[in-house]
């Protein structure tokens, strides 16, 4: 609140001298010279007797009665009132008329310039006070020193990534003890970059180091350094070496990094001289001619691989300290931090949970306990039960119900058979994940959701893994051929074939799942970004002749996953049936409930009918690359790229 007034209290008292002078001059301009008196009642007065004195200036004049009462008057142009006056024995004062325009007049006149002229020089004032912040402080650092009471976060508060942690401590306890690693001749390292997925913690581990460390902690984001005047951001840099150094030893925390540190020369993110001026500043000020013996870099990104490679060398960036996403006790950890405000009931299972949700970050499991949270809260419960997780995962995965959404009974038929599709193919073909979820209630952008989840974290994918991944796919819009004719297709599987499609690809061009392709990449990688609408990278790199096998390679996959969902949804349409006759019944099915309606057995609920139970076994997270939006008759994302460790 003080920085605050502070910045606005030169224009506050700019203000208050305005409103002052207008005042005054009005106060200036206006005589108090009592009862204001028509000319003829003047001269009617002044024969009378009943004027003792006037003071005449031009055409006002003013003057006292015989009374001694004051009054003002106006004589008009021609009239000259003095032989009367002087005739009736009135005192007579004359003053000169002055010539032009009052003081006070002209100094209104000037009044906006001298204003402009005052800000200038304000501002004049401010950029010289900033040193080397140049004009209007542009190029001075916009890094934040955190007090001690804004260093809120510990490293008790961070959990699962226990290396990453052991790493960062190892900066405080040389801090707090130099000598120790000293005494054996080892240094700290310079700089430390944090590199992860989104959501996996690091700007909360650069938050710890500030909570847990008792040297100044500056922090700064890499876009706060790129302005559109040339020079300002090297500047910048300047200057915030400047400042830890005076307060050194101290940490200087860069979140976003990548913002900053493009390569040179790639003309990647719209890369200038600006952008080169200031990284080349921060590389000489890292590791420069001066050494920096007492500042200690910290960043973060998720894009290491756009970094100029001048950052990563060993005395600038030495370590690169990778934040993944948890395994499933490092989830287990999360949750119970994420946890202990939140009042849960004793069926809470926090490790179950953890075995429910892999592929999630940090971020994403915090967002699964607040969102727990208010689905208890909307239901006025005192605590959060085992099924408000259940419904927030739920609800993370495949996005909120649409229950006011109004579909008549032939969507609603065609939307059931087309998740039924799914469901049956996920469950008759081998390599498939646990089926989890079926729901003809809109979630998200999809009209319906088949959501079949790995029971454990995923590293790697099997070849007949991602085989019967692609004939799921498929199962949705052979389904509708099935049932309705190939006449009577929709549009809903479109988002499946898209995803096939580009699984597909990968199959042949990266991961070297073709025979007549071998085990060669063709999709490109390096510095080159040439992105073709398929999301292959062709340009350069390989022949006509190639690019025609890539295509005959990637529709040969295709139509074998879609000639083995056609076999089985063939084989089991009754099944098929069934299945699609209980959505339309219950609109939300387990995977126990949906092998009991394909077996013919009763559902019993106590809730209704409405809803879902939860799967026998507990239900797992696709890897979170996947995890993005819903489309069409979609069952969830899914990336087999193995996770990054």
């Amino acid at each position: 609140m003080n920085e605050r007034l502070r910045k606005f209290l030169p224009f506050i008292i700019l203000g208050l001298i305005v409103v002052m002078f207008l005042a005054f001059a009005q106060s200036g301009e206006r005589t108090d010279v009592g009862n204001s008196l028509s000319y003829s009642s003047f001269i009617e007065r002044v024969e009378a007797g009943k004027v003792r004195s006037v003071t005449m200036k031009g055409g006002n004049i003013t003057g006292t009665l015989s009374s001694g009462q004051k009054f003002n008057t106006f004589a008009p142009e021609g009239a000259n009132p003095t032989p009367k006056l002087r005739d009736n024995g009135v005192r007579i004062k004359v003053e000169p008329v002055e010539d032009g325009r009052s003081v006070w007049s002209v100094l209104l006149s000037w009044f906006p310039m001298l204003l402009l002229i005052g800000v200038v020089i304000y501002f004049m004032s401010r950029a010289r006070g900033g040193g080397a912040g140049g004009a209007m402080q542009f190029g001075k650092s916009q890094a934040k020193m955190l007090t001690e009471d804004s260093r809120k976060a510990k490293f008790d508060d961070v959990a699962g990534i226990d290396e990453a942690k052991q790493e960062l401590e190892e900066i405080v306890d040389y801090l707090r003890d130099p000598g120790k690693f000293q005494k054996l001749g080892g240094e700290i390292p310079k700089g430390m970059l944090l590199v992860g997925p989104p959501g996996t913690g690091k700007t909360l581990l650069a938050r710890a180091i500030a909570g847990e460390a008792n040297v100044p902690f500056f922090t700064i984001s890499g876009s706060n350094f790129i302005e559109m005047f040339v020079g300002v951001g090297a500047s910048r840099v300047r200057d915030m070496f400047q400042q830890a150094k005076k307060n050194a030893p101290c940490i200087v925390f860069i979140d976003e990094l990548d913002a900053l540190g493009r390569k040179r020369g790639a003309g990647l993110g719209g890369g200038n001289d600006e952008r080169e001026q200031t990284l080349n500043q921060l590389l000489a000020e890292m590791d420069g001619f001066e050494k920096n013996e007492s500042v200690i870099m910290v960043a973060a990104t998720n894009r290491p691989d756009v970094l100029d490679p001048a950052l990563l060398r060993p005395g600038r960036f030495d370590r690169q300290i990778t934040v993944p996403n948890p395994d499933v006790l490092g989830r287990e950890q999360i949750l119970s931090v994420h946890t202990r405000q939140v009042p849960c009931a004793p069926d809470v299972e926090v490790r179950k949970v953890a075995r429910a949700t892999p592929g999630f970050s940090g971020a994403d499991l915090a967002n699964l306990v607040n969102e727990a949270s208010l689905i208890a809260a909307r239901a006025n419960k005192r605590v959060v039960t085992m099924d408000d997780f259940e419904k927030a995962r739920d609800k993370v995965l495949m996005g909120a119900e649409k229950r006011s959404m109004v579909m008549d009974e032939a969507d609603k038929e065609l939307t059931a058979y087309h998740e039924a599709g799914h469901a049956i193919v996920s469950l008759f073909v081998p390599g498939n994940d646990p089926l989890h979820k079926i729901t003809i209630i809109p979630r998200g952008q999809a009209m319906g959701v088949t959501m079949a989840l790995p029971e454990k974290d995923r590293y790697g994918y099997q070849k007949m893994e991602i085989e019967g991944r692609l004939a799921m796919m498929f199962g949705g819009r052979l389904a509708e051929e099935l049932i309705y004719g190939t006449e009577d297709i929709t549009t809903g599987a479109g988002n499946d074939i898209k995803q096939a499609t580009e699984l597909a690809q990968r199959m042949v061009t990266e991961w070297g799942m073709s025979d007549r392709l071998g085990p060669l990449n063709y999709a490109g990688g390096g510095d080159q970004e040439v992105f073709l609408g398929d999301g292959i990278s062709r340009e350069g790199q390989v022949s006509e002749h190639t690019a025609r096998l890539i295509d005959e390679e990637v529709r040969r996959v295709i139509d074998e996953a879609e000639e083995r969902a056609r076999t089985v949804l063939t084989e089991h349409i009754d099944d098929l049936h069934r299945l699609a006759r209980g959505l339309l019944e219950y609109e939300t099915l387990s995977a126990e409930e949906a092998q009991a309606v394909m077996q013919g057995q009763d559902i019993s609920r106590g809730d209704g009918g409405s809803g879902g139970a939860p799967a026998s076994k507990p239900a797992a997270s696709v890897p979170n690359a996947g995890r993005g939006s819903k489309g069409e008759g979609r069952e969830g994302g899914w990336d087999p790229t193995p996770q990054p460790t």
